[in-house]
């Protein structure tokens, strides 16, 4: 026989059956997709999930404040797109670039 005997396993940590849960505010969740899908929606859910937040105390602060400057971000990006898009078309129609005439 040899004298080897195996480490025991690493101990974790013992939460129990009775420890809370922290809840993720879905609104938060939600506030970040629609950040990047549509700005708009990330820019009203993401001050509203940060007050539920703040109220109950839940997880989420990060993706709140995330789909809100991201909502703020590309609503910014999508207004410079359309001035310049609109600069450029107005410069090419008083230039006679896009003349109908042959």
């Amino acid at each position: 026989m040899s004298d080897y005997q195996p480490s025991p396993p690493p101990s974790t940590p013992y939460t129990g059956p009775g420890a809370p849960v922290q809840k993720t505010n879905v609104l938060a969740i939600i506030a970040l997709i629609l950040g990047i899908v549509v700005p708009i929606g990330g820019i009203i859910c993401g001050p509203i999930a940060l007050g539920q937040i703040k109220r109950t105390g839940e997880n989420g602060r990060g993706l709140a404040l995330a789909g809100l400057i991201i909502g703020i971000v590309f609503t910014l990006i999508g207004l410079l797109w359309f001035v310049v898009v609109g600069i450029a078309v107005i410069s090419g129609l008083s230039s006679g670039a896009y003349s109908t005439s042959p």
